[in-house]
């Protein structure tokens, strides 16, 4: 399972890489292998924020949907466009082409209750 050390995660499954003020949410592996093949990411392309602990969208796999949460809150600035024609690039990339919006985080302070690396590996039992 691929859990990078640069990037902090949520009890929710999402992962968040900070540069600035600005942060690049996503899901993580062990979030979209437990999902399986994703097929549709449905994030409403007039979002102009989000906020941590609410859903900014849903994920859909084969044989389920689920909530897509934000980990902080803050002004959404992009939405990878990329997801709209190829959903699977978060089962083959989730931590790169797998991204799924970019915000600029209103509450950086919401940083510190996110949860590191081996703190992640613990949460799913590695």
């Amino acid at each position: 399972m691929n859990i990078p050390g640069n990037l902090k995660y949520s009890n929710d499954h999402e992962w968040i890489s900070v540069e600035g003020n600005f942060a690049k949410i996503g899901i993580t592996d062990f979030a979209q292998s437990e999902l399986g093949d994703i097929v549709f990411v449905d994030i409403d392309p007039d979002i102009k924020e989000v906020k941590k602990g609410e859903s900014f969208g849903t994920i859909e796999a084969v044989k389920t949907v689920s909530d897509l949460l934000g980990p902080v809150s803050g002004k959404v600035v992009e939405i990878n466009p990329a997801l709209t024609d190829s959903p699977e690039l978060i089962n083959t990339d989730p931590y790169g082409k797998g991204w799924m919006i970019k915000v600029e985080m209103s509450n950086p302070s919401e940083l510190d209750e996110l949860l590191d690396s081996n703190a992640y590996k613990k949460l799913i039992g590695q």
